[in-house]
């Protein structure tokens, strides 16, 4: 019993431990990497100011935006296409984003569901958890990245607490998320060359996409969960 209880303290310190980092990072850096990611040009003169360690500060700051999703993810991804080009750019922010998954996977696996309760409002955790433990849950996780509006960071919270075999999981993710990747890279790539009208023409229908992703969120889900679950309760 004595060990119970001193597990149960020690997973709470931990994730008030957690919760405690995020948040002073947050705090500290997510205002300056909103701004400065917002404008491709600064945030390239910002980058290329690190020398060599540019790429590396590239990538840290798509970890950075997966596991505090206050840093606009699309935005790092045009960025990194201004940077580097579509191709690179699409390569770099990919390891970046991985990498972020792989911590908030372990993580999530590592504090439980204590963690993602205080990060996941109960309504969502039960939806996407139901929707992930199905038994045609590899298909929902790759529907659910690849579709534009949904909220990706979040389900890979709740990824982690699914019995889901990780490798097959980052492969999902990793071929889910990458033509979104590739395209906010082409639209960076195309600012940088001044190609304004392929640029356009690309942004409008991504955020064409995102709009409707975000408002028929709730139908897109509903779709989703009658084509993968059965019949039978999840263990949550």
């Amino acid at each position: 019993m004595k060990r119970k209880n001193l597990s149960i303290v020690l997973n709470i310190i931990a994730i008030a431990g957690f919760i405690l980092l995020a948040t002073a990072v947050a705090i500290r850096y997510s205002h300056f990497l909103v701004n400065i990611v917002s404008n491709p040009q600064k945030f390239k003169s910002w980058v290329l100011s690190f020398g060599h360690l540019g790429v590396l500060v590239f990538i840290l700051t798509q970890i950075l935006q997966v596991i505090i999703s206050a840093i606009p993810g699309e935005a790092v991804q045009i960025s990194g296409g201004y940077l580097y080009g579509t191709l690179l750019g699409t390569v770099y922010s990919l390891i970046g984003i991985m990498i972020g998954s792989v911590c908030v996977f372990y993580i999530t696996r590592l504090l439980g569901f204590g963690l993602v309760r205080k990060i996941v409002s109960e309504e969502k955790l039960r939806k996407f958890y139901s929707l992930i433990n199905s038994p045609k849950g590899e298909i929902a996780i790759f529907l659910l990245f690849l579709i534009p509006g949904l909220p990706k960071d979040i389900l890979t919270y709740i990824a982690g607490l699914s019995p889901i075999k990780p490798l097959r999981f980052f492969a999902i993710v990793a071929i889910a998320r990458l033509p979104g990747i590739f395209f906010s890279s082409y639209i960076g790539s195309s600012l940088e060359e001044k190609n304004y009208t392929m640029a356009i023409v690309v942004f409008l229908l991504a955020a064409i996409l995102f709009v409707l992703g975000v408002v028929f969120r709730d139908k897109i889900i509903k779709i989703i969960h009658n084509c993968v679950h059965k019949k039978g309760s999840s263990n949550l």
